[in-house]
């Protein structure tokens, strides 16, 4: 049973997974269901704002309608004070995806914005059947160097609207955010919900905010769906949402450009690596040259490296030998300055491999730090510390939702870690030298205790939800 319900997923994926071109395809209905939150309709919804690899230039939007709007049609402007935004708004098309799914038949559409001025605010809207939406607002980034912060998310993954939005909403709620990085598992693919209703959670966590501000998501394992090949072995397929609803920049890793890129914002290049595909579908040696290379051209200030399955785990009782062996050298031959994961459902920040106090003591000396190695996660699924946690990260937690508020200037990364409630966990400071090496600082203001569980008894005083990987 467990194998045929295996095989049906994977060719319905399957057929999801092809694109059709709306202008082949004859009028459809949609089907209209009482009671479905995630309903494809009139208007557009799940808008999602993503980078082009120079955003000082470049942005792109996807957005879903229901079937009957059968264009990818925006209009953009610069944005104006008054209520005249349609006075000089431009009409741009782009291409849109058939997607029938369990909320409706419905249509993916991607639109670019090219040609755009740097360091100014535009509206745009997006068209459905009905009409448009509303006008959201984004700001394209500067040419050059120029202090901004950004929002890192771990896995939300589970109870992603019931718990993650809280998280994620605090997070936008700290102000002035430029960029969002989503370290993978997104959702969770049929752990809880239908996979449709969990993108459609997702979106709705995020709401205006995802169309305001470019978002930058890795895959995890799971954005990909199991998958039975014909002699009968497993294997994994890139989950049918990815493609229409996040419209990445296509500059990554050959054969596998829809889940590696690069995005360059005011003087930080950020590397997107997709660890599933290294690890489960013959495609590390291209990442690792393409990472090589990306890193060895990079013109930026600071390199921010980002993907899902962690090089230092937390939770489970062994690293990731794989991308360890292979993405480390080249880590530490460019001195990336932050590699930033998830994938372990506890938190972590890791200077020293050798461990917090051999850290501490390299840090007396003076001596250059980098990379720093963080885990986080902000959504309900919780995995209890291993037995290295005590002692080789700077800090951990576990069964406690997090997210990071970073601030990058010229010379200095502030990375703060809070809790759901908005409280200072975690933080230090990255510091340039005049040598171009790191120094990090540990913060002087206080931070909460280390949370962790008691025996059965959570860090909140209630069960403890942490549970042991092995």
């Amino acid at each position: 049973m467990k194998l045929l319900k295996t095989l049906l997923c994977t060719a319905a994926l399957s057929v999801i997974a092809a694109p059709v071109f709306a202008d082949d395809l004859p009028p459809l209905e949609v089907p209209r269901t009482a009671g479905l939150p995630y309903a494809v309709k009139s208007i557009p919804d799940r808008v999602v704002l993503t980078a082009g690899a120079d955003p000082s230039t470049e942005m792109a939007v996807s957005f879903r309608t229901d079937s009957q709007q059968r264009t990818a049609e925006a209009q953009i402007t610069v944005a104006v004070d008054g209520p005249t935004l349609e006075h000089q708004a431009q009409t741009v098309t782009g291409v849109t995806t058939y997607f029938p799914s369990s909320n409706g038949l419905a249509h993916y559409h991607q639109v670019r914005f090219t040609g755009l001025k740097p360091d100014t605010v535009y509206a745009y809207r997006v068209k459905g059947h009905a009409g448009y939406s509303e006008w959201h607002q984004f700001k394209t980034a500067a040419a050059e160097d120029k202090p901004f912060r950004f929002l890192y998310l771990g896995d939300t993954q589970n109870g992603i609207l019931t718990f993650a939005s809280r998280v994620i909403r605090q997070g936008f709620h700290e102000g002035k955010i430029s960029l969002v990085v989503h370290a993978g598992d997104l959702v969770a693919q049929r752990d809880d919900l239908d996979h449709d209703d969990e993108w459609g959670e997702w979106t709705q966590a995020g709401s205006y905010n995802y169309a305001m501000v470019p978002q930058l998501p890795a895959t995890g394992n799971h954005e990909y769906a199991d998958l039975i090949l014909p002699d009968g072995e497993e294997s994994r397929i890139l989950g049918p949402h990815w493609p229409v609803q996040f419209a990445l920049p296509a500059n990554g890793a050959e054969t596998i450009k829809e889940t590696t890129y690069f995005v360059d914002y005011q003087g930080v290049r950020f590397i997107i690596l997709d660890g599933t595909a290294a690890l489960d579908l013959g495609k590390l040696d291209t990442q690792t040259q393409w990472l090589e290379q990306t890193l060895a051209s990079s013109q930026a200030n600071w390199n921010v490296v980002l993907f899902h399955q962690p090089i230092f785990t937390c939770a489970r009782p062994n690293d990731t030998p794989v991308l360890k062996a292979a993405w480390k050298p080249v880590f530490d031959k460019h001195k990336v300055d932050l590699v930033l994961q998830g994938h372990d459902h506890c938190y972590s920040r890791l200077s020293s491999e050798a461990g917090h106090a051999a850290g501490l003591t390299a840090r007396k000396r003076g001596e250059a730090q980098g990379p720093v190695y963080l885990v986080s996660v902000a959504g309900s699924k919780m995995y209890g510390l291993n037995d290295r946690a005590g002692h080789q990260p700077d800090k951990v937690a576990e069964a406690t939702e997090l997210y990071q508020i970073v601030d990058v200037s010229k010379q200095k990364i502030a990375f703060r870690t809070y809790t759901a409630s908005g409280k200072l966990y975690d933080g230090f400071d990255l510091e340039r030298q005049r040598n171009g090496t790191n120094r990090l600082v540990e913060l002087k203001e206080p931070t909460l205790m280390t949370r962790k569980c008691t025996g059965n008894v959570g860090p909140d005083g209630g069960p403890c939800v942490a549970e042991p990987k092995d």
